[in-house]
């Protein structure tokens, strides 16, 4: 990854991305660089689904530093802020694999909740010793998920942003208690904060643990496309790239302390996902036998306390803010399933975690 020292003379002030080696930090980075003028720092602890190799084609004049390190080093935090001086800090870090978060929920606690605490503390006291336009200027964006809300019944509402908290596994209450303490920290001690609770994301960089680009890997592979219980769990699917664009909206017009539902009217299942790509594998890499991918489908047992439905509505930041989705599920499929076709080296390198051990995948998330 090219390099270039960002320090606070330079003619903009950088933004700050946690977690920016990761799936949706990846893709919000690559976006930025592509449409915004503003240097970026990304501090990233790369942890097994973190990978730099991620940013290889990007032009070597780009304006973006990387620092590895974790949100939870309050020194590092303190000393980066202090020399960057970034105008805002959009906390993408996150452990965020749910059947991860069953075996072995310390981590979660560690990075989700207290991770965000002393990142929270470290932005408070930046943002306390910042003097006119800057301190009026800054911002924390709190990158979080839907599964805060827990889970809908097939009558109920799309989730909106007043749905009271109801987490179901350790990961999405590690989440709710992060989402609280941004606001907490907004209410009591004026830090100008703004929150995006989003729906599944899909698209380019994803680690192959979770749903899409393993079924992809498992298809390719002439092995079974495991769907957990009756395949019937619904999802609100969003491409990544309309992510980063309501996250880039969000940042530069959303209200002070208000959070953002982001969602891609895009509700499907389970099953229904697994059918779209074996289509589209069907399409573009037919099987040598002629049959369909779709014959590779199998059940597996469900997982413990698995959310039936989430659903999002956007409507808050498309009237407020203007921000729409621009993909259609079957074109943002298309492009995804299309990615990785054409990137099978890093799909393959991607299941080498950094120890140089083998991924786990027989879990999956969805």
């Amino acid at each position: 990854m090219t390099v270039s020292s960002i320090n606070s003379h330079d003619k903009e002030r950088p933004i700050l991305v946690t977690g920016g080696a990761g799936f949706i930090g990846t893709n919000f980075i690559l976006d930025w660089l592509k449409t915004e003028k503003a240097p970026i720092i990304n501090l990233d602890k790369l942890t097994y689904a973190g990978n730099l190799d991620n940013f290889s084609a990007i032009s070597p004049d780009s304006m973006i530093e990387f620092i590895h390190g974790d949100i939870g080093d309050t020194e590092l935090v303190r000393a980066l802020l202090e020399r960057a001086r970034p105008q805002a800090i959009l906390n993408f870090a996150a452990e965020s694999h749910v059947d991860r978060s069953i075996r072995d929920p310390a981590e979660f606690i560690d990075t989700n909740i207290v991770g965000t605490f002393k990142l929270l503390e470290c932005a408070r006291d930046h943002w306390e010793r910042l003097r006119g336009e800057e301190g009026r200027a800054f911002r924390f964006l709190q990158v979080s998920t839907d599964e805060v809300y827990g889970s809908l019944q097939p009558s109920q509402d799309p989730f909106r942003e007043e749905n009271a908290f109801v987490p179901s596994s350790p990961y999405a209450a590690s989440k709710a208690a992060a989402d609280h303490l941004v606001r907490a920290w907004h209410k009591t001690y004026g830090l100008p904060v703004l929150t995006t609770n989003c729906s599944n994301n899909y698209g380019p960089y994803q680690f192959p643990e979770k749903l899409i680009p393993l079924m992809i890997i498992q298809a390719l592979s002439g092995k079974q496309l495991p769907i957990y219980g009756d395949g019937m769990h619904s999802r609100d699917w969003l491409y990544v790239a309309d992510h980063c664009s309501a996250v880039r909206t969000v940042l530069q017009a959303g209200r002070m302390g208000e959070v953002y539902n982001v969602g891609g009217r895009n509700e499907k299942t389970n099953r229904d996902i697994v059918l779209a790509i074996c289509a589209v594998l069907d399409a573009e890499v037919p099987r040598v036998d002629g049959e369909s991918y779709c014959e590779q489908i199998g059940s597996v047992q469900d997982r413990p306390g698995h959310d039936r439905r989430y659903a999002i509505d956007s409507s808050k930041i498309e009237s407020e803010l203007g921000w729409s989705p621009q993909e259609t599920f079957e074109s943002g499929l298309r492009k995804t399933v299309r990615w990785y076709l054409s990137n099978r080296d890093w799909l393959a390198g991607s299941r080498q975690a950094p120890t140089g051990t083998e991924v786990n995948f027989n879990g999956l998330q969805i």
